[in-house]
């Protein structure tokens, strides 16, 4: 398909859901979900209803394009509002059809100046990412580096990114051992999203995912143990214990 042409620039587009945030915010949104976040959370306190009507406005008239959206991405993410990195994902989403490699290189660049918080990445990871890898338009080894990325959430995105890829139950195998070198990570983050991972990867192939999960319950961290294991019994739970 080819490249939709905009009618805005990106300082315009950047400018438009400035305005719209600053204007539409409530501080009590901001209170409500800023306990989900331990990294904190910037925000300017848009409901559903807000990031639907500033869509709309968006989209009017063919404003939008996907070079458009990848040119404001950089500046929308790297002031740290939480809203402003939602709505390039929200923007990025419209134009699934129009991915390419480049594309993919293009959103890998964002990790230098953003993406700080859990939200993002697992949404950058479960609808994005993983259309690139389940429509083939990237192969799994370009996440072969996500996973000793400097950003931690980079690093958290090489492990949701596959829970996507597990609906056929083929490669299982080879997606268990492709997170392997995240078992000795240190952040709490990237923990999350392996034990996360694994405990999907378990309820299509209990034998290849506990056969992993025995073999590091002695060294690696037991919060990827607590999420792996979170939907078995208390009996199989016992099993991967680490032994003192």
């Amino acid at each position: 398909m080819p490249a939709k042409l905009s009618s805005m620039t990106s300082s315009q587009l950047v400018k438009t859901i400035r305005t719209f945030c600053k204007a539409n915010g409530d501080p009590g949104i901001v209170k409500k979900y800023s306990r989900f976040f331990k990294e904190g959370y910037d925000a300017y306190g848009l409901d559903s209803k807000a990031y639907d009507a500033c869509m709309t406005e968006l989209t009017k008239n063919d404003k939008l394009a996907l070079k458009l959206v990848l040119e404001a991405a950089p500046e929308l993410i790297k002031s740290g509002k939480y809203e402003e990195t939602f709505f390039v994902i929200i923007m990025l989403k419209r134009f699934f059809p129009e991915f390419t490699p480049k594309t993919f290189k293009d959103i890998e660049k964002w990790f230098k100046v953003g993406i700080v918080n859990w939200a993002h990445a697992d949404v950058l990871a479960g609808d994005i990412v993983a259309y690139f890898l389940k429509n083939g338009i990237v192969p799994l080894t370009v996440l072969a580096p996500w996973r000793e990325g400097k950003n931690k959430f980079q690093r958290r995105i090489s492990a949701v990114a596959l829970i996507k890829l597990l609906d056929n139950g083929k490669d299982i195998g080879k997606l268990i051992d492709f997170v392997e070198p995240l078992m000795s990570d240190q952040e709490r983050e990237v923990h999350q999203g392996v034990g996360w991972f694994l405990r999907e990867a378990w309820k299509i192939d209990k034998q290849k995912t506990e056969s992993f999960l025995l073999k590091w319950k002695n060294t690696a961290p037991r919060l990827i143990f607590q999420y792996a294991t979170e939907k078995m019994t208390a009996s199989d739970k016992a099993r991967f214990k680490k032994e003192k």
